[in-house]
């Protein structure tokens, strides 16, 4: 339980926040303010803002209890599922974003494709980040009551108006600069944390050889790589094919709630060295995320659920104000995951639904309002649906395969369309529907196609791959649009300049 010295670093953390936060208003005047900060921001607060964006209560809970039951393995997804797949995004996609002017990555597909396009892949992102914001707020309740003894749906509840407000209040830019004192407060908590875990396990050395000395079970716990015929959820066939090529370079390059931070850059230099900063960053992040679960099977061999590591971990290791400290780092990556996906949730209803179909000539003020609104709707449903994550072995498997539903076919016609011309329009629409019912039907009949409980990554890659091919396959039947259509939607396909060069 916290101590009186642990509830006044927490209280002072949750008060200035708030304030931080609701500083920002006075920034708000139009929609462009609330949804992409004036298109104002540097590129070191979306770097800091993209990483504790991504890394949140979800990572810190979920990652803990993957390493705890799997080993080292789930780091792959921040350091090979996560790297490179920023460093292609800073190069080809996010300049050509950034150029356009979008709010949103379905904004894109419909300039590329059609509005079936962009309405299809707005609705998705809509329901996968209400039910994604529910995990995060279970993920929150379960350290709240492992810390504090808190009912969970009161620590749901207080969760949600907390963050809730501020976002509300100051959009974007709120939630861009405090993401940034967010993120060095998880560094320093989660660096304590593993600080005097090591401490206390021995060292590495001693972590290994206490944890190899469990069983021949854990043997594998030190092995990146892990055989195909391996009984987790990490088989290096599903790390190389369905993480590396298909669900890290769709997260960084198609989720919305990362890429539109780039949209908020001053200009295309500050949008890709944002995003090139963020991938230095984000190699630190296992050592915060996955080595508590490890130290937490030392100390604490049985528990029954692995979620329950690093909130056991925070009670028994952390002394007086540390606990408090660490708290805090977890509030900073939970309230950084809700925030950014009630501001990216608000823009993609207010600019791909509501002014496309509803009111597409109201003021900038009345969208302003919608995007208001919808924040906390999303907001109501995201408590309603938190016990979601309770039907997953793991708060982190549970996210992962929601996302594998649709991330490889969102995926396959978003490079298509980057590099390839001749995409057309139908070759797209077909595509995207045609791989998210491939990724459905793998689901229906898992058990018989694969030999792990939970495939997301092969889902997420023939997903890919049926996207890929149908897209092609309808595009070369289909008539393309002109070529001046495209310009500046497809790498290096530009307006041609007056002298005659492109």
């Amino acid at each position: 339980m916290l101590t009186g010295i642990d509830y006044f670093v927490v209280i002072s953390y949750l008060v200035g926040t708030l304030l931080l936060g609701i500083y920002f208003k006075k920034f708000v005047h139009s929609s462009t303010d609330f949804f992409l900060g004036g298109r104002m921001l540097p590129f070191w607060a979306i770097g800091m803002s993209i990483v504790v964006s991504d890394i949140g209560a979800i990572d810190f809970v979920g990652i803990a209890g993957q390493s705890y039951r799997y080993g080292i393995s789930v780091g792959n997804f921040d350091w090979i599922g996560s790297v490179p797949a920023m460093l292609l995004a800073a190069f080809i996609f996010v300049p050509c974003f950034w150029k356009n002017r979008l709010y949103t990555i379905p904004e894109y597909l419909g300039r590329r494709y059609n509005d079936g396009v962009r309405t299809i892949a707005s609705l998705t992102w809509i329901v996968f980040f209400a039910f994604n914001l529910g995990i995060i707020f279970w993920a929150s309740a379960v350290l709240l009551d492992s810390l504090m003894g808190w009912p969970r749906w009161v620590s749901i509840l207080a969760t949600a108006s907390v963050v809730g407000l501020y976002t509300f209040c100051g959009g974007l830019t709120a939630v861009v600069m405090t993401d940034v004192v967010q993120m060095i407060i998880m560094f320093i908590g989660g660096g304590a944390v593993v600080f005097l875990g090591f401490v206390k396990a021995g060292g590495w050395s001693g972590l290994v050889e206490k944890i190899s000395a469990m069983g021949p079970a854990y043997q594998d716990h030190f092995d990146l790589i892990l055989p195909v015929d391996t009984k987790t959820p990490f088989p290096w066939t599903g790390i190389l094919f369905g993480l590396t090529f298909v669900m890290a370079n769709a997260y960084m390059i198609g989720n919305q709630s990362i890429v539109q931070r780039c949209f908020s850059a001053k200009n295309e230099w500050h949008a890709k060295a944002s995003m090139i900063f963020a991938a230095f960053l984000k190699m630190l992040i296992p050592v915060l995320v996955l080595f508590p679960g490890l130290i937490a099977l030392v100390a604490h061999p049985n528990l029954d659920d692995g979620d329950q590591a690093l909130p056991t971990l925070i009670r028994t290791l952390l002394p007086p104000g540390l606990g408090g400290l660490m708290f805090a780092a977890f509030l900073a990556g939970l309230m950084s995951s809700i925030d950014s996906m009630l501001n990216s949730t608000a823009t993609l209803w207010t600019k791909d639904i509501y002014e496309k179909f509803i009111r597409k000539s109201a003021s900038d003020k009345h969208y302003l309002m919608v995007g208001r609104i919808a924040t906390i709707v999303l907001l109501i449903f995201g408590v309603i649906t938190s016990p979601v994550s309770t039907l997953f072995p793991g708060i982190y498997v549970a996210v992962q395969t929601f996302l594998s539903f649709f991330q490889g076919p969102i995926f396959s016609i978003l490079l298509l369309g980057m590099l390839w011309r001749r995409t057309t329009q139908w070759g797209g629409l077909v595509g995207l529907l045609g791989g998210m019912t491939a990724s459905c039907l793998m689901y229906v009949f898992k058990d018989s196609l694969f030999t792990i409980e939970d495939p997301f990554l092969y889902v997420s890659w023939w997903s890919f791959v049926a996207g890929l091919i149908i897209t092609m396959v309808v595009s070369l039947v289909t008539q393309p649009h002109p070529v001046t259509r495209l310009y500046g939607l497809v790498y290096r396909l530009n307006q041609p300049q007056a002298n005659g060069v492109t």
